[in-house]
């Protein structure tokens, strides 16, 4: 029970059976190991956490191929019935891990909790592809799912926040832009001298020291933090987003950036709600099958999803 600090009666003993549990499949440690071996851990762990698909939901995978590349996606689809609406789900794991695979029974009950589409995007990872690389396979899944038509939502956890958060400001004035975003704790290049980077920066599951290595690594040679594609928060304009619902951890060095987003939209003119879990940490959404407060806010975000793919602000 040592080196939890003051978190140690701060959690529920839930949530602290599922952190003990990551960091025996993945310690912080590893991230001294290269990163292929980082991947081999950290898939290991996704799988032992997997909750299976829930059932009336189908997955497909195909490729987007607008790039020289293909990106590999994984369509999920309510069966038997025509979607009203699409999730472009951008997957956790800061832009070095990760993939299909590793968010796979998330999406599938997003998409059995909303009755919608969902889309999930294996976009480019660093150390071999760095900035812009993820933001572009975000744009091309961008372009190639707002073609099918159906009223389009943006969504991401960690990374795949910061994906989802960038897509939606560089595709505003797009003819089939988003019509709703939900981002779940969320990176998106905050003021790491105040706020939760302070209050939070040795929280359980991630540091403020975690979240500079997965920036050293994501970044191309001089790169800009005041690239909006690369840190949202960074943005000079933040008019003309659609209704924004923005999800973060109390114990958690990025819950300020979500704050600081909503504000940033709302001074806009914009809609934003944002809501911090309280005595949650990053990544909390692998213990939704054993931590009832984790369950309770999956429950707010697929409802969240499901207004905003409605048309509706349900805040």
């Amino acid at each position: 029970m040592t080196g939890r600090g003051r978190y140690e009666t701060r959690l529920d003993p839930a949530l602290w059976a599922y952190i003990d549990s990551v960091n025996a499949w993945y310690p912080p440690e590893i991230t001294g190991l290269p990163i292929d071996k980082q991947r081999a851990v950290y898939d290991r762990m996704c799988r032992a956490f997997h909750q299976g698909r829930p059932p009336g939901v189908k997955a497909s995978d195909g490729l987007v191929t607008a790039t020289a590349h293909g990106i590999p996606i994984r369509h999920y689809q309510p069966a038997g019935k025509a979607a009203r609406a699409m999730v472009l789900y951008f997957h956790g794991g800061g832009f070095i891990l990760g993939n299909l695979d590793s968010h796979d029974d998330i999406c599938a009950e997003i998409c059995a909790g909303t009755g919608f589409d969902v889309v999930s995007v294996d976009y480019r990872l660093a150390p071999e592809h760095v900035h812009p690389a993820a933001f572009d396979d975000a744009m091309a899944a961008f372009a190639r799912a707002a073609a099918s038509g159906l009223p389009l939502i943006l969504s991401g956890e960690s990374a795949g926040g910061n994906l989802a958060a960038a897509v939606a400001q560089a595709t505003r004035k797009h003819a089939h832009a988003a019509i709703g975003q939900v981002l779940i704790y969320p990176g998106l290049g905050g003021d790491e001298a105040a706020g939760s980077y302070v209050e939070h920066a040795e929280a359980p599951l991630l540091s403020v020291g975690d979240i500079a290595f997965y920036r050293n690594v994501r970044s191309a040679k001089r790169q800009s933090p005041d690239d909006p594609t690369f840190s949202p928060l960074r943005d000079r304009d933040f008019s003309g987003l659609p209704p924004t619902v923005i999800i973060t951890a109390e114990c958690d060095p990025l819950s300020s950036d979500g704050e600081a987003y909503r504000d940033r939209i709302v001074a806009a003119g914009g809609k934003a709600w944002w809501h911090e879990e309280k005595r949650l940490v990053h990544s909390f959404l692998r213990a939704r099958a054993t931590v009832p407060a984790v369950a309770e806010a999956f429950a707010r975000i697929i409802a969240a999803i499901a207004a905003l793919g409605r048309g509706e602000w349900p805040y």
